[in-house]
């Protein structure tokens, strides 16, 4: 054992308060992100009065839940990879993995769901081809795409370090590195 250790592996208490704040950041992010499209949709149908105000909820509990997925996926490693490259391809690979892997948890979300209300898992199948190849398209490279800034963010603090990239955001720069 090395006596003259500088840093001891943090506890268990301050694991779970370290991935509590990056759920809630990665919760807080998709809820805005969710809520923008929920915005848009209800001025876009405002006519016919397609989206209610629920759906402002809705877009929290998608959140929360597309949040616990994300943690799932990195608790089994999903997230483990090309993270010796340029950041480019740790984040774009992040992304596409997990937007695929939040779809799948939709789809298995709309099998168990056939199957608790009683009408089997091909009612839930029916329901996610009712919905049309088109638009869980569309949803998948919107998931994708809206994940880049969030894995940009998280790869950054992974290589610079957290606090120093949270300093870089919330703290005013030092007058010695502004730009003349």
């Amino acid at each position: 054992m090395n006596a003259n250790k500088t840093s001891a592996a943090p506890s268990l208490k301050e694991r779970a308060i370290e991935e509590f704040k990056i759920y809630a950041i990665m919760v807080v992010y998709l809820w805005v992100l969710l809520g923008v499209f929920t915005v848009f949709r209800r001025l876009v149908v405002s006519e016919s009065g397609g989206a209610s105000y629920l759906h402002y909820g809705i877009a929290l509990v998608e959140a929360l839940v597309i949040g616990k997925v994300i943690l799932i996926g990195k608790m089994f490693s999903f997230s483990r990879g090309f993270e010796g490259e340029a950041l480019i391809w740790p984040v774009l690979y992040k992304s596409v993995v997990f937007g695929l892997l939040v779809m799948l948890f939709g789809v298995l979300e709309h099998l168990i769901g056939g199957w608790i209300h009683k009408q089997g898992a091909l009612a839930g199948l029916r329901e996610i081809a009712a919905i049309g190849v088109v638009e869980l398209a569309a949803r998948a490279l919107m998931l994708i795409v809206a994940f880049v800034p969030l894995f940009a963010f998280g790869e950054l603090g992974r290589v610079i370090g957290k606090d120093k990239l949270v300093s870089l955001f919330l703290s005013k720069p030092e007058s010695s590195t502004r730009a003349r």
